[in-house]
């Protein structure tokens, strides 16, 4: 029986009238990569929801990993990331919602590492001749925000449930809109995830 990877992305928002992630998300869902079936979620961009959106999926289907993608215009490399801190900030949500200094949870840490095997993602990518590098920082919004949750309840219910993120890059179709944005195809961005998703059956 297949193990199960719990792979959310988000809806577009702010600027973005599309979101790779989204098709990502959907164009896996319910395949099977290595001994791991995805189960695909897409999470809302709003701070109120996108958290709880995620608890429940994770109380519902049970994941043995969970692996949340998000769109970062402008970086041009897949970038897994490090850390999440616990701290809302940022522009407006697609509520209209704008976070200011919050924390995220009262009693969580103030910050907690991935448990994903992101070096051997990015060597894995680097392998497939797809740019690729750890970032230190998911920054404070939804992204964020979503990693920080995944990770604090793994912790909070002493579960041996590897969490953590991955940005990605605009896809053409989004550089094109925009103008002025690093891009990569939707097919090599899906391919990039498939490729992180892979490695979680290897290590």
């Amino acid at each position: 029986m297949c193990k199960k990877i719990l792979l959310t992305g988000f809806e577009p928002f702010l600027q973005y009238t599309i979101n790779p992630t989204m098709e990502i998300v959907e164009g896996l869902a319910d395949s099977v990569i290595g001994d791991h079936r995805i189960v695909s979620s897409v999470l809302s961009v709003d701070f109120q929801q996108a958290g709880k959106q995620l608890l429940r999926q994770i109380e519902t289907t049970k994941p043995d990993v969970i692996v949340s993608l998000g769109l970062a215009g402008g970086r041009y490399k897949i970038t897994p990331e490090r850390i999440a801190i616990n701290v809302n900030d940022g522009p407006k949500d697609n509520q209209g919602y704008q976070a200011e200094n919050e924390v995220i949870d009262q009693g969580g840490a103030d910050g907690l590492f991935t448990t994903l095997p992101i070096n051997q993602m990015v060597k894995q990518l680097k392998e497939q001749g797809l740019p690729a590098e750890i970032s230190n920082t998911a920054g404070t919004y939804l992204c964020n925000h979503v990693m920080y949750q995944g990770l604090h309840y793994a912790k909070s219910h002493h579960l041996n449930l590897p969490a953590g993120f991955i940005h990605i890059p605009a896809s053409h179709q989004l550089a094109i809109e925009h103008g002025n944005l690093p891009s990569w195809s939707q097919a090599d961005l899906t391919r990039a995830v498939t490729i992180c998703l892979q490695t979680l059956s290897e290590v």
